[in-house]
């Protein structure tokens, strides 16, 4: 199983003034946060795509190709490109470009995002949610196929025999298809033959199998082997060296962060005894010691019919940069060799 991070690159805002830090500090903090990673023996490292002021992720490519530089072993990819919002010839250029620089490291998780602010920024209707991700997945994918493109849709100009460069490293980038909960899309990586990035951010992550037996039945339909049809699962987590440790210092940060986004969302405010039903045994929240957690995706694995990939989201708690690192470490050096032993 690889076992990676996603970030997305939080600028660091806190209700108290004296933990805030600059933009500029937090990308740094970020970018040392990556390399540690490669050096650490993670499989992959995600950064997300937002254009919120809590976020430093609007430009993701950026971020990554700057990581690139910095690191030798590490995937480095998107969690997840909003491509409803985005020219697909520019999302392959830019992770084409991404894969040069990182000797061809490059891969990409697209998907239509669960904020809506990319929809009115760049002039695209938030009715139109669904229809712009199909027709844009479509050419994303034969533009990835084919060098010169001939194809026409609703919203974008048609191309008509156009070659579109640079071409990457990797004979194909890895797209991943990120998914929330709606059947129609476990259904569409299935049939499109796609690995499938699952975020499970909240209830049980048991009952996301009969979605992913739907994601692998349709994939069977379409004439794909078993080994194509690849899971990985998106958790919010944090490792500590005991259980106690984690949550005492993950769920003030998480109580705060969750808490403000439910008042966008209409969700009740976090308490202490629903986190703790989160990050139970079947709980969403993978946070605990690296032993405790090592249990945990195993047994998340299982419930789900085996996974391929397992990212930790963990940037989304205000934590010390110290506090990341030696999380990082202890999923490098603990966690990952117990899970794949």
């Amino acid at each position: 199983m690889e076992i990676g991070i996603d970030s997305f690159a939080s600028a660091m805002i806190s209700n108290n003034s004296s933990t805030s830090i600059s933009s500029a500090d937090a990308m740094a903090q970020l970018l040392e946060r990556i390399e540690f990673a490669d050096q650490c023996g993670l499989d992959v490292f995600g950064i997300g795509e937002h254009h919120r002021k809590e976020f430093l992720d609007a430009a993701p490519t950026v971020i990554l190709a700057a990581a690139a530089a910095r690191t030798k072993k590490i995937i480095l990819t998107s969690a997840v490109t909003v491509l409803s919002a985005a020219d697909p010839v520019r999302v392959f250029q830019n992770f084409s470009t991404l894969d040069l620089i990182s000797n061809g490291r490059a891969e990409m998780v697209v998907g239509r995002g669960s904020f809506t602010e990319s929809f009115p920024l760049f002039g695209f209707n938030i009715h139109d949610y669904d229809a712009l991700f199909a027709e844009k997945l479509e050419l994303l994918l034969n533009i990835r196929n084919n060098e010169f493109v001939t194809w026409s849709g609703k919203f974008r100009a048609p191309l008509h025999n156009q070659a579109i460069y640079p071409r990457p490293l990797q004979k194909q980038i890895p797209i991943w298809l990120g998914v929330g909960g709606t059947p129609e899309s476990f259904i569409r990586a299935g049939s499109l033959g796609l690995p499938l990035m699952v975020a499970v951010i909240g209830g049980e992550t048991h009952r996301f199998r009969p979605l992913i037996n739907l994601y692998r039945e349709a994939g069977r339909k379409a004439g794909f082997a078993p080994e194509q049809l690849k899971v990985g699962l998106h958790s919010l987590g944090y490792v500590a060296e005991t259980t106690e440790q984690a949550v005492a210092e993950y769920y003030p940060g998480y109580a705060e962060t969750f808490t403000r986004i439910g008042k966008e969302r209409g969700w009740p405010p976090v308490t202490k005894a629903r986190f703790d039903a989160q990050a139970g045994p079947t709980g969403a929240l993978i946070v605990g010691s690296p032993e405790d957690v090592a249990e945990k995706i195993i047994r998340h694995s299982e419930a789900l019919g085996g996974i391929s990939r397992l990212t930790f989201q963990m940037d989304n708690a205000g934590l010390a940069p110290e506090k990341l690192l030696k999380s990082i470490e202890l999923i490098g050096k603990r966690v990952a060799p117990l899970v794949n032993k």
